[in-house]
């Protein structure tokens, strides 16, 4: 992994009426020809994405959106597509030309403070128009003179409205073990991990406990009783792929701390008390109940596919029971949530933070339990309990569900 990922990135919408500029700005900042752009209303249609280095801020990804106010044929699947960009943005600019603030502007304003993301105005085509409005920044994006001055006061206006869970974001491991201590970390080999590469969470991982000064030892599943032997002093956590927990769960002594790289994301991108929580549900689905099985990326499912193969065989064969199965993946999420028992939520490696508790808001107001797919191969292995241990909240929100469950 040589850049920063998506997913780890600030996300920022650039959001405005069609031919307000928003294309020209993206250019100007980028300092590349990254968008069309061009007088005809409605070039751009699809979400244009451009990652870039914006120091001292850091690693962003700017979201180059269709234009509100389309009048063509596609202006209602343009207008879904910006809508769902906003769903995953840490932060959004509003385009204006000039400082005309019209109901689309105000729609637009609306639609960004409901998504709760904080909001820049951008005050566009400086040379056409007075504009006296002081609230936002005032640019010609056609004036690739600025550009260093307008880069300048726009990352000052980023880092003072960025969310604060950005600039101070939590570690995904390394405050669950001392500095100096070992982390054994145990590392299937399968399909869907590509010769000379391990998969994103794995990748976090390790370089999470090099920052933090722990000692890491990355071994594969039949090599990690040997590894332990060989151990002078015991680790002070084990962190397994979540397919073979429970070997891990079996092989580790009960005074060593272990969980999984998925149960790591949950904290990590999401809400682990929330879906540990959740998880106690799964023993209580009835025949008939409706499971949704979310995958943000959109890879080529394997033969042995977790997704789509393992998870749904763990969960009729623990249940007993006949679960009607459905499954979406990349950035697609069900709109009629309201039909599912249970989602059941990849690790979320490939989106950002901002998407993944757009996710469990959703859920939230469909009155939906929602768990990931970590907590919920723990839950049908039998051994969630241990693997939530360094967790106490979580592991207590859990407890306190299945007893309640069992009532």
């Amino acid at each position: 992994m040589q850049n920063t990922p998506k997913s780890l990135r600030l996300q920022i919408a650039i959001l405005g009426r069609v031919n307000s500029g928003k294309s020209s700005f993206l250019n100007l900042i980028t300092g590349q020809q990254t968008s069309i752009a061009s007088e005809v209303a409605g070039t751009t249609t699809d979400v244009v994405e451009k990652a870039m280095e914006l120091p001292p801020l850091g690693a962003v990804l700017w979201l180059d959106t269709a234009g509100f106010g389309d009048s063509t044929e596609l202006q209602n699947k343009r207008t879904e597509k910006t809508s769902a960009a906003l769903q995953r943005a840490d932060m959004a600019l509003l385009i204006c030309e000039g400082d005309n603030i019209g109901e689309i502007e105000r729609d637009i304003i609306k639609e960004v403070e409901e998504a709760k993301v904080p909001l820049i105005k951008i005050y566009n085509k400086s040379d056409k128009f007075n504009i006296k409005s002081t609230d936002g920044l005032k640019v010609n994006s056609l004036d690739l003179n600025t550009r260093h001055e307008v880069l300048s006061a726009l990352t000052e206006l980023l880092i003072s409205n960025c969310p604060p869970d950005f600039l101070s974001e939590k570690p995904l491991i390394s405050d669950l073990a001392e500095k100096n201590s070992t982390v054994i970390m145990i590392v299937p080999i399968d399909y869907e991990a590509p010769r000379g590469r391990l998969i994103l969470p794995q990748v976090q991982a390790i370089r999470d406990c090099l920052d933090g000064d722990q000692n890491i030892i990355v071994c594969k599943e039949n090599n990690y009783t040997s590894v332990l032997q060989n151990l002078k002093n015991p680790p002070a956590l084990v962190v397994c792929d979540s397919q073979v927990v429970d070997l891990m769960v079996a092989q580790t002594p009960t005074e060593i701390k272990c969980t999984t790289f998925s149960i790591l994301m949950a904290r990590f991108k999401a809400d682990l008390t929330i879906m540990a929580k959740n998880a106690a549900i799964i023993k209580n689905l009835k025949d008939g109940d409706k499971v949704l099985i979310a995958e943000s990326c959109t890879h080529h499912a394997v033969e042995d596919d977790i997704g789509r193969v393992k998870i749904p065989a763990l969960l009729r064969k623990k249940t007993q029971k006949n679960l009607i199965i459905d499954f979406v993946s990349g950035c697609d999420f069900a709109k009629n949530l309201e039909q599912y028992k249970l989602v059941i939520q990849c690790g979320g490696c490939t989106i950002n933070r901002k998407e993944m508790i757009s996710r469990l808001q959703k859920c939230d107001i469909a009155g939906v339990k929602i768990t990931n797919y970590g907590v919920a191969i723990s839950e049908l292995k039998g051994v969630l309990e241990r693997v939530l241990e360094p967790f106490p909240e979580a592991y207590q929100a859990y407890l306190s569900a299945k007893e309640s469950f069992s009532d």
